[in-house]
């Protein structure tokens, strides 16, 4: 058995390579995607693809499209979700990425600091498993491989 994880959340550190290496050293049967975590590249797919646009908020609109079609095709394609929330950055994306996850029933991690309870309870009630850590996350998995 092998499953998919998206891995969805703020792209501001290298916890997405945390919880990669975590799963490598667990030798898990697990495959990762995640959002365009190239900012410059995220920002500017539109023009990229449908050439330039009339203002920013034109670029913003159409790489905001791509980016969506991206977001959507790979959280449909995933068996698990990983969505972490971090206590320095607005987490916009990684709020809706979470909600699409639970919108699609799919399994939801979620990660997130102590401090951030409050905000995000409604979000934790509808996870299947809340943790602070990394590491806790990547053991959730790990747990979903156990036979005995």
């Amino acid at each position: 058995m092998q499953f998919h994880v998206y891995l969805a959340g703020q792209i501001h550190d290298d916890w997405r390579e945390t919880i990669k290496q975590l799963a490598g050293q667990e030798q898990l049967p697990v495959t990762f995607t995640g959002p365009m975590e190239n900012h410059d590249r995220s920002d500017n797919i539109g023009e990229e693809i449908l050439g330039t646009q009339s203002d920013p908020i034109a670029k913003d609109e159409a790489a905001s499209e791509i980016n969506n079609l991206r977001t959507r095709l790979l959280l449909d394609k995933s068996d698990i979700v990983i969505a972490k929330f971090g206590e320095k950055y607005k987490q916009w994306n990684s709020a809706m990425d979470a909600a699409t996850a639970v919108a699609q029933n799919k399994p939801l991690i979620l990660i997130r600091p102590k401090e951030l309870h409050h905000p995000l309870k409604e979000l934790s009630e509808r996870a299947q498993v809340t943790v602070e850590t990394d590491e806790q996350a990547v053991k959730c998995l790990k747990y979903l491989f156990e036979t005995d």
